[in-house]
């Protein structure tokens, strides 16, 4: 048993491991994360439709929300397993919070990216990462199976 654990703790070593060369080949570091949350945070409160909605959720909270954006980023970017958080149950209830802000969101992430990524590269990574984080929010949060269903479908 102790010697599987040891595998397993070599296994997660060597993951995050690359995934720090990955990250420091495109000039991806712990500034970078900050200023790509930073940007694109305060790029959100200024957004007609993304700011209203945020603001809501996290007046009085900001500081709070923008270390734990830091903490996922970084979490994501460099495989370190640091961030515990639950985004789909942070995401329920949001009100006013629909499927057609994730589009908007992702836009707007990916204009932040534009003016401030280190490299196409980089900015094609963060980008792709935060679509596959979109479709499963937006999967988790507003699909409904019953509406797959053959027999409830129109001729």
């Amino acid at each position: 048993m102790n010697t599987e654990i040891q595998g397993r703790a070599a296994h997660v070593a060597a993951i995050r491991e690359r995934a720090e060369a990955e990250m420091k080949a495109m000039g991806v570091d712990d500034a970078f994360i900050d200023r790509l949350v930073e940007t694109f945070y305060g790029r959100v409160l200024k957004h007609p439709a993304l700011g209203p909605v945020f603001d809501a959720r996290l007046s009085g909270r900001w500081p709070e929300h923008m270390a734990k954006m830091k903490s996922f980023w970084s979490a994501v970017a460099f495989r370190s397993g640091a961030y515990g958080g639950k985004p789909v149950q942070a995401h329920t209830g949001v009100a006013d919070l629909t499927p057609s802000l994730f589009p908007q969101w992702l836009a707007l992430f990916s204009e932040t990216l534009d003016d401030i990524a280190p490299n196409a590269e980089a900015k094609a990574w963060f980008v792709a990462t935060a679509e596959r984080i979109a479709k499963s929010l937006t999967l988790s949060l507003f699909y409904n199976p019953a509406l797959d269903d053959p027999q409830r479908k129109p001729a």
